[in-house]
């Protein structure tokens, strides 16, 4: 099989490597000037990074996301599969879709970190291209749910996910603050992982570790919860909460316990 992963970043590189390890022929482009891995092949450009691609994983930004698509559609044929793999609005996904106007598009949201699972790191994908997509990562060892409706569904599923992980991650982090100001930060700290289970230790680590590494694409993820919260009416005190802790870590203003 032949991939083509726009956007060499974290997972970008995690997911080339798994799918060239497994058999895969990969090719890359990033619009940076990155040190690709050995086996994978660079391209110049987005053009000649998706030709004769059998899939094509967009991990850009949202940001970039449609401008990508709108590169990327004049040189599919009917059947190649484009995932949109970034972190984004259900309106973003539509607007890709739009923009791309060939192949088989596949909104795909990301429910763990792949720098922990590569391409076995659960994805939840919907749209035109959903199906295929999962034929063509299974034997690859990918894990796949697949629902139904339209590009965005995925997405917005993904969306109701985040208001409790980074609202329980930001938690952790309040209650750990307040604890070392109190002098007792590690008893806060067993208190919390002993209420997560035998998992505990590690998911308070990961969450803590991940919310100061990620803290921009976490807001802006967040940011997109809240409008999703707005359109459906719905209470979104925690998730404006989340916004504020990870604006202030963004701007220096709070950081890492322990």
């Amino acid at each position: 099989m032949r991939v083509s992963v726009l956007g060499y970043g974290e997972a970008g590189r995690r997911l080339a490597a798994d799918l060239l390890a497994a058999g895969a022929e990969v090719r890359a482009f990033d619009i940076r000037r990155v040190d690709l891995a050995a086996g994978i092949a660079g391209a110049p450009t987005i053009a000649s990074a998706v030709e004769g691609a059998d899939l094509i994983l967009s991990l850009t930004t949202a940001a970039g996301a449609v401008d990508v698509a709108q590169a990327a559609g004049p040189h599919l044929g009917p059947d190649v599969v484009y995932a949109d793999m970034n972190a984004s609005s259900p309106e973003r996904k539509q607007e890709v879709g739009a923009a791309l106007g060939a192949g088989l598009y596949v909104d795909v949201a990301i429910l763990a970190p792949v720098q922990r699972a590569g391409i076995r790191t659960p994805v939840m994908a919907c749209g035109p291209g959903a199906e295929r997509f999962a034929e063509l990562l299974g034997p690859f060892g990918a894990s796949v749910d697949l629902v139904d409706g339209d590009p965005g569904v995925a997405t917005a599923r993904k969306l109701l996910r985040s208001i409790f992980m980074k609202s329980l991650a930001t938690g952790v982090l309040e209650a750990l603050t307040a604890g070392r100001a109190a002098g007792c930060e590690d008893w806060v700290h067993g208190q919390i992982v002993a209420e997560l289970g035998s998992g505990g230790p590690a998911l308070v680590d990961r969450l803590i570790s991940g919310t100061y590494r990620h803290a921009r694409r976490r807001r802006h993820e967040m940011e997109d919860a809240r409008d999703y919260g707005r359109r459906l009416g719905t209470p979104h005190e925690m998730t404006l909460a989340s916004i504020a802790w990870l604006s202030a870590i963004e701007r220096g203003e709070r950081h890492a316990t322990g």
